[in-house]
């Protein structure tokens, strides 16, 4: 099922703003050479990533799941002039390719891109962040969730993409689907935070700490 039908994609794609080059050619490099290309963001969800991130105008970012760094781009937009973006991806073998885009886009020394298993790293962190993004393996989406939601600063958000999985949360009763339907009703019972989710592209779930 797609959420929202390709008319009024491309009609949304056509009212936002224009995708910048760096992130045009990255959506293209990762269709042409990487495994699983529709894990990148891409262009209109990537723009709605850019806008919340300059509407809270974060200073410390957390971003779980990397890929080829579309989606780390777009929120390391919205950074203070000081700000810092964390990123942790468990794939190597796009780690030069991934480096390259952070320099080209001028952000190298925005961006700390750490390769290894986040349900690890993320304890070692400290300090706290104003906005998290969660988007890496769904089955560990509340694993993830339950290390962040106190390093978050009250008022801070988080985004958890791929909450809507292709339409298949309301219809789907498949292994896949339940972990997802599980995580959305842990977040939506959940009395520390207030929630909406989004149909941009495959679902946001977008979760702000009181």
């Amino acid at each position: 099922m797609e959420i929202v039908n390709d008319a009024i994609q491309v009609y949304l794609d056509k009212h936002c703003e224009e995708e910048p080059a760096l992130l045009k050619h990255i959506n293209r490099e990762t269709h042409l050479k990487v495994p699983m290309p529709r894990m990148l963001s891409g262009h209109y969800q990537g723009r709605v990533l850019s806008m919340l991130s300059k509407m809270l105008a974060p200073e410390r970012i957390l971003e779980i799941g990397t890929f080829t760094g579309y989606a780390t781009i777009c929120l390391a937009e919205g950074l203070g002039q000081n700000g810092q973006l964390i990123t942790i991806d468990i794939n190597e073998e796009l780690e030069d390719r991934v480096k390259e885009y952070f320099s080209d886009a001028g952000f190298s020394d925005k961006i700390n891109y750490i390769i290894g298993n986040a349900v690890d790293i993320i304890p070692t962190l400290g300090g706290t962040f104003d906005l998290i993004f969660i988007d890496a393996d769904k089955k560990n989406n509340k694993t993830y969730y339950d290390l962040v939601i106190d390093m978050l600063r009250p008022g801070g958000i988080i985004i958890v993409d791929n909450v809507l999985w292709s339409g298949k949360v309301i219809a789907e009763s498949d292994k896949d689907t339940q972990v997802i339907n599980t995580f959305n009703d842990y977040i939506i019972n959940d009395p520390r935070v207030e929630k909406v989710m989004l149909p941009v592209r495959d679902g946001l779930f977008l979760i702000r700490k009181k």
